[in-house]
């Protein structure tokens, strides 16, 4: 096994022609990216669109059933640690181990996807989800409850780095922004839909009750899981050239099954037409086996190598492996950094309102507790929103305006909304707190800081997407994986670091650390990106 350059798999090394102009028109048109299979309708950039959403709402559902039955019980905390008799540090365990597990668990499953198949992964995952969460509404100890969470955190995380990456199978570059903080939405969204259920549900029946409704809809998951999310991945020849180098203009025409264009060359002489491939019938893509051919730069960059090297390929601890020297990637540091950044905030909140909020002076009851999930929740999808889909129409200006091409780091220009208000939050919440202010104050901050969980992973992501695409997998696996054992790290001392100094030295802290980590972040990648990933790609790591 010899290593390869990142060159090696994707020569445009994340520069890439977005529009080409319209002969037709004095308008521009938008460039498929990457360009789908011309001749195998079982290519997923290639499905119906239908089916393209459906298969990516199934796992979306996945991630957020994970921490709605996991995170949901926040807002119980407090009736719960009276149950059990525990203390406010030892009730937050059932939210901070499954965070520490839904990281390191990461790095078993993305290997086994890359290696046997995302479908059987997702089957066997969201079917053990639900099996937890019974476990968990019949648990009759803490330890009992805190070990169900902790296998659900098992099963949920297989959906952390892969649904992220299921966004690049389904989806073309200039709808990468706009799924990613969808998927985001969900993910988050988990954490604030979760706990506002459950202060209604605790107050109305009880704290069980909000794990049998977790097992309601994680069985109807499953079964869409089952029937409706056949395998994306897909082994895609990207030997075409890049967009810069000399060639004919492209032609757009239409692409059958998708609405869609991509670019249609006519070289001289003509290549002689490629024999076109049979769709599967829907019996074969519910197969859970899926033919072994793995993501290795060795079969990327030489397509058409024989099956000598299957074995090598195949080697099972090579995609263990895999993944780690891609942290010294500039992208996928920055990524990591700045989602860790942004999970703390938000669950340093999750874990301390219930006391806060429960006890006096304010002495809210469970349901009205939960209400601070409202803005929370807010917060989150206006995130999405402006890391997803206002960063597309962002790039796409930018593109227009570069003659067409798409650089990577016109995503990072939009980190500054979830830098101020983000920032500005955490203060406000701190001393909101502290101060005993009005509630108001409590949930307009928790709304800000909720701003960046759904902002700051869409657009960071999209952007290790964009710069890594060949092995974006492994590099989310580690950007997923290692911000949640960061994360575990701050919030296990949460409780006693706002004992010892209080909430707003507390929440200042942390607003200063999330700040300097997106704004040094910015002033490096914005103005030298772009040489860095072309020096990057030269780097002989990748196996």
């Amino acid at each position: 096994m010899r290593l390869h350059t990142l060159h090696e798999l994707d020569r445009t090394e994340g520069t890439v022609q977005l529009r080409k102009d319209d002969a037709s028109s004095s308008s521009s048109s938008l460039v498929l990216v990457p360009h789908p299979s011309p001749n195998d309708p079982n290519d997923p950039l290639r499905w119906p669109q239908w089916k393209k959403h459906v298969a990516f709402i199934s796992v979306c559902a996945f991630t957020f059933l994970t921490n709605f039955g996991i995170g949901g019980l926040s807002s119980a905390f407090y009736i719960i640690s009276l149950e059990f008799g525990k203390s406010v540090s030892e009730t937050s365990d059932l939210l901070l181990w499954p965070i520490l597990v839904l990281g390191v668990f990461n790095f078993f499953w993305v290997p086994l996807a890359n290696r046997f198949g995302k479908r059987p992964v997702f089957v066997f995952a969201s079917g053990l989800l639900c099996a937890s969460y019974i476990w968990g509404a019949t648990a009759r100890t803490f330890e009992s409850l805190l070990w169900s969470n902790i296998i659900a955190a098992f099963a949920g995380s297989s959906t952390e780095a892969l649904g992220a990456s299921i966004v690049n199978d389904l989806y073309f570059l200039h709808e990468r922004g706009a799924k990613t903080g969808l998927y985001m939405a969900f993910i988050s969204g988990g954490n604030t839909v979760g706990p506002l259920v459950c202060g209604f549900v605790v107050t109305g029946l009880s704290w069980r009750w909000h794990k049998w409704i977790s097992v309601i809809l994680t069985a109807i998951n499953f079964l869409t899981v089952v029937f409706f999310v056949p395998e994306t991945r897909y082994f895609r020849d990207d030997s075409s050239t890049s967009p810069f180098s000399p060639e004919p203009e492209p032609e757009l025409k239409k692409l059958p099954g998708t609405g869609q264009k991509e670019p249609s060359r006519t070289p001289s002489p003509a290549p002689s037409p490629l024999p076109t491939i049979p769709p599967k019938s829907y019996l074969q893509q519910l197969s859970l086996y899926s033919p072994s051919n793995p993501l290795s730069a060795e079969s990327a960059s030489h397509p058409n190598n024989n099956n000598n090297n299957n074995n090598s390929n195949n080697n099972l601890l090579k995609f263990f492996i895999r993944p780690l020297p891609l942290f010294i990637y500039p992208a996928v540091l920055y990524a990591f950094l700045s989602y860790a950044a942004s999970l703390v905030l938000t669950v340093s909140i999750n874990i301390l309102n219930p006391f806060v909020l429960q006890s006096p002076p304010y002495s809210w009851s469970p349901t009205v507790n939960g209400l601070i999930n409202i803005p929370g929740l807010l917060g989150n999808i206006l995130g999405s929103y402006a890391g997803g889909q206002l960063v597309d129409r962002f790039c796409d200006w930018r593109a227009r305006r570069n003659r067409g091409v798409f650089e990577p780091e016109s995503r990072l220009h939009l980190c500054a909304l979830p830098l101020l208000v983000t920032g500005a939050g955490c203060v406000l919440f701190g001393y909101g707190v502290e101060r005993t202010l009005h509630w108001t104050s409590l949930f307009f901050g928790y709304g800000m800081v909720s701003f960046a969980l759904t902002a700051v992973p869409t657009i960071t992501m999209a952007y290790v997407s964009d710069c890594l695409l060949p092995v974006n997998s492994d590099a989310l696996m580690l950007v997923n994986g290692s911000k949640n054992i960061v994360a575990f790290g701050f919030l296990y001392g949460i409780v006693p670091w706002v004992e010892e100094v209080g909430y707003v030295d507390c929440f200042g802290a942390q607003a200063g650390i999330f700040v300097a980590v997106i704004g040094v972040g910015m002033v490096i990648l914005i103005p030298f990106g772009a040489r860095i990933r072309h020096y990057q790609a030269q780097w002989r790591m990748i196996l």
